[in-house]
């Protein structure tokens, strides 16, 4: 009986970790925020990192963060909007392949960013 409580509790720790805070930004509303271009903060305190990316309306982001260990990442390339997701092609990740992000409100200016199930950052404008 212990063996099935700590197994339900360890599904349960694990489906909390791909809980998202609120409703998924829609194909509309990405398009609407992007449109004229837009200057997106990088995580923030206590995110592990911060930093800035301006999104250019044709397509065309460049940025930078530091993590709280004081590393530096850049950010470079072509980003799109595709089927409700964030589609981004940053010459320094990813072996410069396109990943498509999800981005779930957590308020009126601000998402988490979902890769698949993984959440991977936290935007706001």
């Amino acid at each position: 009986m212990a063996k099935l409580a700590v197994f339900a509790l360890s599904l349960l720790v694990a489906n909390a970790a791909f809980a998202q805070s609120g409703e998924q930004m829609t194909n509309e509303q990405l398009v609407q925020l992007t449109a004229k271009g837009v200057t997106l903060k990088l995580g923030g305190e206590g995110m592990g990192y911060a930093g800035s990316l301006k999104l250019s309306k044709d397509g065309k982001g460049k940025g930078s963060a530091t993590t709280d260990g004081g590393g530096k990442v850049s950010l470079s390339g072509t980003w799109k909007i595709s089927d409700g997701m964030f589609c981004r092609t940053w010459k320094e990740h990813n072996k410069g392949k396109e990943v498509c992000e999800t981005w779930f409100l957590t308020s009126s200016n601000s998402v988490e960013v979902f890769n698949g199930k993984e959440k991977i950052g936290f935007n706001s404008w």
